[in-house]
């Protein structure tokens, strides 16, 4: 039986190993860096301009798992939002690779390297998506792998 909530979405067997999704950039204004990091990485590099001056990143610098909320929500506007997802199964290999500081905009690039099927659950195919998330100077500043549920539109037909 097919869900009606996501019965015009694109399904596992829609999904093409080695597709890219860009992701829509972001500026990240110092408002959102101290906002952020007041609520959920209060450290002082991210909520004190002299005190991130004074610190190995040399200015005020946005939380790594800012960095990643942003990469995520671009990644649910441009394709997650249009598959029949049905959340995350967690991620891996996550590194920061340079600070995203004040006025920097960000963005990147997520591709399909693993599709496969569920052994157990043969109506829920696994995706996995590798993030490249680059700053305004194509600079590298994030990379993760992130696994995802979709739902198969065929269950009974093998991979």
């Amino acid at each position: 039986m097919t869900n009606p909530v996501i019965a015009n979405r694109l399904h596992f067997e829609d999904l093409r190993l080695g597709e890219t999704i860009a992701l829509a950039p972001s500026t990240l204004t110092r408002e959102m860096i101290t906002t952020f990091a007041a609520e959920f990485d209060p450290l002082p590099f991210h909520l004190d301009e002299e005190a991130a001056r004074q610190s190995l990143l040399g200015g005020l610098a946005s939380s790594g798992w800012q960095t990643g909320a942003l990469s995520l929500r671009a990644l649910v506007d441009a394709f997650l939002s249009k598959i029949a997802s049905a959340g995350g199964l967690g991620f891996s290999d996550l590194k920061w690779k340079a600070p995203v500081m004040v006025n920097d905009t960000i963005s990147g690039a997520v591709t399909i390297s693993e599709l496969r099927r569920s052994q157990s659950h043969p109506h829920w195919g696994i995706v996995t998506l590798d993030f490249d998330i680059r700053n305004q100077k194509n600079k590298q500043v994030m990379t993760m792998r992130l696994a995802n549920l979709v739902e198969c539109r065929n269950p009974e037909v093998a991979a």
